[in-house]
């Protein structure tokens, strides 16, 4: 008696921008869940049903995944901040939510260690993706601003937030530990002094 024949599944053909998305996500799940050391091409692929070279075709190498996955995190503080110029000027509790946000894309997002990941790895070339995200959100914040010192002040208000919540990731609770600081401690200092950066009255020019 014949056997009746298996059921073959097709697999479901993917654009390369949907390949990229699905790709990404798997990827911060990957980060969340193992560290930057899992967003491997062979573990997200598997994560996506793809094989290690359908994902190496559309990124080009681990480092290149983590790279965009980066860029992606950054571009997503660019939505998590609109309109923030002009919380900052109506809201008394808008610096603390704009601190908790970038914080929290470093920490509990996993944008800390990743980043640590790329720098370490000593190929800067990779930082390309990371470098156009910033300034789409560098942009994004000077668009809500009228006055002509706005990109400076922003420049700077991006780079000691990043900065900060970068180094608060990956050893603040050991400075803050030295220190007998409360865990909040970083984010409260930056939320007190973020309005001097993107207010245009705030923050003084530099002495030169």
């Amino acid at each position: 008696m014949a056997q009746p024949k298996e059921e073959r599944v097709r697999r479901r053909k993917r654009m390369g921008d949907e390949v990229r998305d699905e790709a990404l996500i798997a990827a911060r799940k990957l980060l969340l869940d193992s560290g930057p050391a899992a967003v491997t091409l062979a573990n997200v692929g598997r994560e996506i049903g793809m094989s290690h070279a359908n994902v190496l075709h559309h990124f080009g190498s681990a480092a290149s995944l983590q790279s965009a996955l980066m860029g992606s995190m950054i571009r997503d503080l660019t939505s998590a901040l609109d309109n923030v110029v002009e919380l900052l000027k109506t809201d008394a509790a808008a610096p603390r939510t704009v601190a908790d946000k970038v914080f929290d894309a470093f920490d509990k997002g996993g944008a800390g260690p990743l980043a640590a990941w790329i720098i370490l790895s000593g190929d800067v070339k990779q930082l390309e993706p990371v470098r156009e995200a910033v300034r789409a959100l560098v942009e994004a914040i000077v668009g809500q601003s009228t006055d002509d010192a706005a990109p400076e002040r922003v420049r700077a208000a991006v780079l000691m937030m990043a900065v900060s919540a970068f180094g608060d990731a990956l050893i603040g609770p050991h400075v803050r530990e030295m220190l007998d600081q409360e865990d909040d401690a970083m984010r409260d200092l930056i939320a007190r002094i973020l309005p001097l950066f993107l207010i245009p009255s705030g923050i003084p020019p530099a002495i030169g």
